[in-house]
């Protein structure tokens, strides 16, 4: 089922692609409106009320010169944060994520009795499948955030991910998690820092090394995948830090979208180069914003 708030999405997305395809030929107003399917005045209208700045401005986030200036200073920042045990610095969706890892092994021998609870959700970014394990061994931690395609089936993507859990929808249950990940407002309740939320990653232990060092990636800052290879201790391993990112099972929460090239491309991502593009402008838009 669509949704009002996925058909936005869907319609500034196509703006997004062809905006980033022909950002050199800065193309006009009137061009983007047309992708999207409405009026030029609906168009900057709606394109400004999602991304909080113009289509014009929302341009100059996505040029390679921008990124390159992202990248250079995104490494100390990178530190900074880890010192300060932070999963990041910026102001609106500084999410506070725990993260607990184990092998497949380590699960299946744990794992009786899993129940994988789950609902879909509306999110800026389009519709998305979040799954949580609820079990007495680990009690209840989100597993999997997957956003989704026109004809992804969401029983498909956690059977796939969690083939020894039963399923259960239970949208009411995990409506405090969705509220949390992509909150209506940007304003915290009575100033207070949000709720930690806890993530159960199955993967080797070089793919946790990997998942964690992503949490150290401030909102609206990039790192390379050299970077993230030199930060976790093994510089050569650029190569295979990109094949852990690849499969970062939680997006967004795990921020893989914040990982680019060396050389300032976006390059691709799990859930579509023009999602990964929509989220870095956003982030950028909204930390310039500050």
């Amino acid at each position: 089922m669509t949704t009002d708030s996925t058909y936005t999405y869907q319609q500034i997305a196509r703006a997004i692609e062809h905006l980033t395809t022909h950002y050199r030929e800065q193309p006009s107003l009137s061009e983007l409106a047309e992708k999207a399917n409405l009026s030029e005045f609906h168009f900057q209208r709606l394109f400004t009320e999602w991304a909080g700045v113009s289509p014009k401005k929302f341009s100059q986030y996505l040029t390679l010169e921008h990124a390159k200036t992202r990248l250079r200073n995104g490494a100390p920042l990178i530190d900074a944060a880890y010192d300060a045990g932070l999963s990041g610095t910026g102001r609106l969706h500084d999410l506070f994520v725990t993260i607990e890892g184990v092998t497949p092994g380590q699960f299946k021998q744990a794992g009786s009795g899993i129940t994988l609870t789950y609902a879909v959700f509306d999110s800026p970014f389009g519709q998305y499948v979040l799954g949580a394990i609820n079990a007495t061994t680990v009690g209840r931690k989100i597993a999997l955030l997957h956003f989704l395609h026109e004809d992804d089936n969401p029983e498909t993507i956690l059977t796939a991910a969690w083939p020894e859990a039963s399923l259960s929808y239970d949208s009411d249950l995990l409506q405090p998690f969705a509220n949390q990940i992509f909150p209506a407002s940007d304003n915290t309740v009575s100033g207070q820092a949000p709720q930690p939320l806890s993530v159960l990653l199955r993967g080797s232990a070089f793919q946790l090394k990997v998942w964690e060092a992503l949490l150290k990636i401030p909102e609206g800052q990039l790192a390379s995948y050299d970077q993230i290879a030199e930060f976790i201790g093994q510089p050569t391993a650029s190569r295979a830090v990109g094949t852990a990112i690849g499969s970062n099972p939680v997006g967004y929460l795990i921020p893989c979208h914040r990982v680019i090239k060396k050389t300032g491309l976006f390059g691709g991502y799990r859930w579509g180069a023009e999602r990964k593009q929509a989220m870095l402008g956003w982030e950028a838009a909204r930390i310039d914003g500050n």
